[in-house]
């Protein structure tokens, strides 16, 4: 499925393209499932990894890394576990990480969100 903001289209486009200097390469984007959505799915060696985009122009509402609630938590658990199971993986090793943009700064990727 294709964004149709033009702000979060450009968050993903970034986030995508600072993964893949870290050697990541791309398996989907936007994947949907009855949960929600998986913005990036990468692999980077033996790892399948789950990757929330989060973009904030400003720190006025705590910043970027407070956009990641427990309940948004919970969804990209539910739709990581979806896409396991649709996708026959059941020994994959697999982690759920975050790309976190704020404003002009550089990409933060926090490794491994549910810990």
């Amino acid at each position: 499925m294709k964004l149709n903001h033009p702000v979060g289209q450009a968050a993903e486009e970034k986030a995508w393209q600072f993964l893949k200097q870290q050697g990541c390469t791309l398996v989907a984007r936007n994947w949907h499932c009855p949960f929600g959505e998986l913005d990036l799915i990468v692999r980077q060696g033996k790892y399948l990894i789950f990757v929330e985009v989060k973009y904030r122009k400003n720190t006025r509402f705590g910043g970027v890394a407070y956009s990641i609630t427990p309940s948004k938590l919970a969804k990209l658990q539910r739709s990581v576990a979806y896409y396991l199971q649709h996708n026959q993986l059941h020994q994959q090793a697999c982690r759920l990480d975050a790309v976190l943009l704020q404003g002009d700064e550089q990409p933060k990727w926090i490794q491994n969100i549910t810990e």
